[in-house]
């Protein structure tokens, strides 16, 4: 499936020439709220449903839809989650929101947080470590917890969808609410 693309710098330009841009963020609303460009809306990956999105934009459904995430992976996955659903006129921007602060976008800086990956590396370690743990210590059958994460390790590298990540993300401390912080898209979405 061919994905149209943006660069950052393009899109700089475009919000320097005051063209409207509507612009969604598809990482985690922690993530979202660490760093993210000032005129994105945040509507995480999970989450999506393109009819809803395209329901809920200030523009005609033909306008550009700009779509980014961290360096672009799943704004990828965004981009043909709505080419799917029969919305051709989206634009991934290439290199995410690493690329747009480069690039010298505008960005809105929120408090320092763990990572979701981080989060999941220590949740895994530690539940590899209980495993064993208490197979030493309860009883042999509790080792299999062990193997589990470390097949959910193995799942998770070779579809890049990790379900532990997904869980992680809708914690109270995470956040799981959509957040706009930009006119382009309304504030109900």
């Amino acid at each position: 499936m061919s994905v149209k693309t943006i660069s950052p710098i393009e899109l700089l330009r475009l919000k320097e020439a005051n063209k409207p841009i509507e612009l969604i963020d598809v990482r985690t609303p922690l993530e979202y709220r660490e760093v993210h460009v000032d005129c994105a809306c945040n509507i995480p990956l999970d989450a999506l449903d393109p009819p809803q999105v395209m329901m809920n934009r200030h523009s005609a459904n033909d306008a550009p839809l700009y779509v980014l995430c961290r360096s672009g992976g799943r704004a990828k996955q965004a981009c043909e989650k709505f080419i799917t659903a029969g919305y051709p006129n989206v634009v991934n921007v290439e290199g995410g929101t690493l690329a747009c602060i480069e690039a010298g976008l505008p960005v809105v800086r929120g408090k320092k947080v763990f990572s979701l990956e981080r989060q999941v590396r220590i949740t895994a370690g530690l539940l590899v470590l209980l495993g064993v743990a208490l197979g030493f210590l309860a009883h042999p059958v509790l080792f299999w917890l062990s193997a589990f994460v470390g097949a959910g390790l193995i799942f998770a590298g070779i579809t890049d969808s990790c379900p532990m990540a997904l869980l992680i993300a809708k914690m109270p401390w995470n956040g799981d609410h959509k957040i706009c912080s930009c006119d382009g898209l309304r504030k109900s979405i």
